[in-house]
C-alpha cells in the first residue's frame, strides 16, 4: 500500500516503523498491535502519512494521554514556534539538563563586525555558542550553506575574549540544533569543519528526540489535557517544561482551569515526566 509523506513523495506503509513509534511512545506490544490493525483496515491507495499520524494520536489518547502526548514530541517541538523565540529557550533548558549554565538572546561583538548569539553555553574550562535553526515546516532541512555562514561567524567570534559566566574566554565550541534535520552535506561540512549539530534525528543515538525522552524535558505543548490558548498562556508565564507545571502547579489556578482538569492536567505531567 503507497502513502503519501509530508513533502509529497510517495512511500510504501511501513507498519514495523509505526510499531517502532508506538513503543517508543509507551504503548504495550497488545495496545500497539491494536493500534496497528484499526488503522490498517482503513488505509487507502494515496493515503497522507499526516492522517495516520492523526488515527493513531487519536488511539493512543483512547489509552493514556501520556502516551499521546510523547508521540505528539515532534509536533509539540514545531508548536514553540512559529518564530523560534520559545525554541531557543528549549534548547538552553536542554543544555542546562546536562550541566551547562546558559544565557539566551545575546550581541557579541567580533573582531569584526557584532553577532546576535541564541544561545551561549558554558561548562568547566570551555564556552560556546549554540545556533538554533527552528522551521515551522516539517519537511524543510537545513542544507550545506547554514553551517557554512555559522562557521564564518563562529571564527570571527572567537578570536575575542567574552565576559560571560564570571569569567572571561573565547569560544571554544560552535553547535548548531535544528527541530528537523540536517542534509547529508550540511553533515560532512559541520563534522569536517569541527561544528556540533543537533538535530530531531542526529546524531542518531543522541538526537533531539532521545536528549528530551532522556532528560524528560517534554515542553508543555506535548500536553494533551491543554488547550492551544492554555499552553500559550503558560508559555508566556515562563512554563516551558511539563516538570515545571509539576514544580509550579499553582500557576495552573491563574489561567482559568477547574479543579477536575487541573487533576487531570498534573495526572499527565506526572505519567509524561515518570514521577
Amino acid at each position: 500500500m503507497k502513502v503519501v509523506k509530508y513533502s509529497g513523495d510517495t512511500v510504501d506503509f511501513n507498519s514495523n516503523k509505526l510499531l517502532e513509534s508506538l513503543l517508543k511512545a509507551g504503548a504495550n506490544p497488545e495496545q500497539a498491535q491494536h493500534i496497528i490493525s484499526t488503522i490498517s483496515a482503513q488505509l487507502f491507495e494515496g493515503m497522507a502519512t499526516k492522517q495516520i499520524y492523526k488515527m493513531a494520536f487519536a488511539l493512543l489518547k483512547k489509552n493514556s494521554n501520556a502516551h499521546a502526548a510523547r508521540y505528539n514530541l515532534r509536533e509539540a517541538i514545531r508548536m514553540l514556534g512559529p518564530a523560534g523565540f520559545y525554541f531557543e529557550k528549549y534548547i538552553a533548558r536542554l543544555f542546562e539538563s546536562e550541566g551547562y549554565k546558559t544565557k539566551t538572546n545575546l550581541v557579541l561583538q567580533g573582531k569584526c563586525v557584532t553577532h546576535e548569539i541564541d544561545v551561549l553555553i558554558q561548562k568547566d574550562s570551555e564556552m560556546g555558542m549554540v545556533e538554533c535553526k527552528f522551521h515551522a515546516g516539517r519537511e524543510v532541512a537545513s542544507d550545506v550553506k547554514v553551517p557554512m555562514y555559522i562557521l564564518s561567524r563562529f571564527n570571527d567570534l572567537k578570536t575575542k575574549s567574552h565576559s560571560f559566566f564570571d569569567s572571561k574566554s573565547p569560544l571554544t565550541l560552535c553547535w548548531i540544533v535544528t527541530n528537523n534535520r540536517f542534509t547529508t552535506d550540511a553533515i560532512t561540512f559541520a563534522n569536517c569543519s569541527g561544528l556540533q549539530l543537533l538535530s530531531w534525528n542526529y546524531p542518531e543515538n543522541n538526537c533531539l528526540k532521545s536528549k528530551t525522552d532522556q532528560n524528560k524535558l517534554y515542553p508543555i505543548t506535548c500536553l494533551t489535557t491543554l488547550s492551544l490558548a492554555e499552553k500559550e498562556h503558560l508559555l508566556q508565564k515562563d512554563l516551558l517544561l511539563v516538570k515545571d507545571i509539576l514544580t509550579h502547579s499553582s500557576v495552573l489556578n491563574t489561567i482559568g482551569l477547574s479543579p477536575n482538569r487541573i487533576q487531570n492536567v498534573l495526572k499527565e505531567a506526572r505519567e509524561l515526566c515518570g514521577s
